[in-house]
Protein backbone atom coordinates (compact mmCIF):
# COMPACT_ATOMS: atom_id res chain seq x y z
CA UNK A 1 0.00 0.00 0.00
CA UNK A 2 2.68 2.38 0.80
CA UNK A 3 4.10 1.86 -2.46
CA UNK A 4 1.19 2.45 -4.13
CA UNK A 5 0.94 5.89 -2.17
CA UNK A 6 4.70 7.04 -3.31
CA UNK A 7 3.92 5.94 -7.07
CA UNK A 8 0.70 7.98 -6.92
CA UNK A 9 2.60 11.27 -5.40
CA UNK A 10 5.14 10.73 -7.50
CA UNK A 11 2.73 11.05 -10.39
CA UNK A 12 0.33 13.79 -8.93
CA UNK A 13 3.73 15.51 -8.87
CA UNK A 14 4.80 14.76 -12.36
CA UNK A 15 1.13 16.11 -13.04
CA UNK A 16 1.81 19.09 -11.62
CA UNK A 17 4.80 20.10 -13.08
CA UNK A 18 3.42 19.98 -16.13
CA UNK A 19 0.42 21.72 -15.16
CA UNK A 20 3.12 24.30 -14.31
CA UNK A 21 5.06 24.15 -17.55
CA UNK A 22 2.03 23.98 -19.62
CA UNK A 23 0.89 27.37 -18.01
CA UNK A 24 3.83 28.97 -18.27
CA UNK A 25 4.02 28.41 -22.22
CA UNK A 26 0.45 29.25 -22.62
CA UNK A 27 0.72 32.80 -21.07
CA UNK A 28 4.02 32.97 -23.46
CA UNK A 29 2.15 31.86 -26.38
CA UNK A 30 -0.21 34.35 -25.79
CA UNK A 31 1.92 37.30 -24.90
CA UNK A 32 3.44 36.22 -28.69
CA UNK A 33 -0.25 36.15 -30.11
CA UNK A 34 -0.49 40.19 -28.99
CA UNK A 35 2.75 41.25 -30.56
CA UNK A 36 2.04 39.44 -33.59
CA UNK A 37 -1.44 41.12 -33.88
CA UNK A 38 -0.39 44.40 -32.59
CA UNK A 39 2.27 43.97 -35.72
CA UNK A 40 -0.51 43.22 -38.13
CA UNK A 41 -2.61 45.94 -37.24
CA UNK A 42 0.65 48.20 -37.77
CA UNK A 43 1.20 46.26 -41.02
CA UNK A 44 -2.23 46.79 -42.55
CA UNK A 45 -2.32 50.82 -41.17
CA UNK A 46 0.71 51.29 -43.34
CA UNK A 47 -0.43 49.22 -46.43
CA UNK A 48 -3.79 51.12 -46.35
CA UNK A 49 -1.39 54.16 -46.30
CA UNK A 50 0.49 53.16 -49.25
CA UNK A 51 -2.28 51.94 -51.43
CA UNK A 52 -3.95 55.28 -50.90
CA UNK A 53 -0.26 57.25 -52.28
CA UNK A 54 -0.30 54.93 -54.65
CA UNK A 55 -3.82 55.44 -56.27
CA UNK A 56 -3.48 59.55 -55.79
CA UNK A 57 -0.26 58.77 -58.02
CA UNK A 58 -1.85 56.92 -60.46
CA UNK A 59 -4.56 59.69 -60.55
CA UNK A 60 -2.20 62.36 -60.97
CA UNK A 61 -0.45 60.66 -63.87
CA UNK A 62 -4.56 60.28 -65.77
CA UNK A 63 -5.25 63.70 -65.25
CA UNK A 64 -1.50 64.25 -66.66
CA UNK A 65 -1.86 62.24 -69.62
CA UNK A 66 -5.18 63.55 -70.25
CA UNK A 67 -4.07 67.44 -70.18
CA UNK A 68 -6.06 68.64 -67.27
Amino acid sequence: MRDYLENLEEKVDELVALCSALDKENKSLRTRENDWLGERRQLLIKNETARTKVEAMISRLKSMENGE
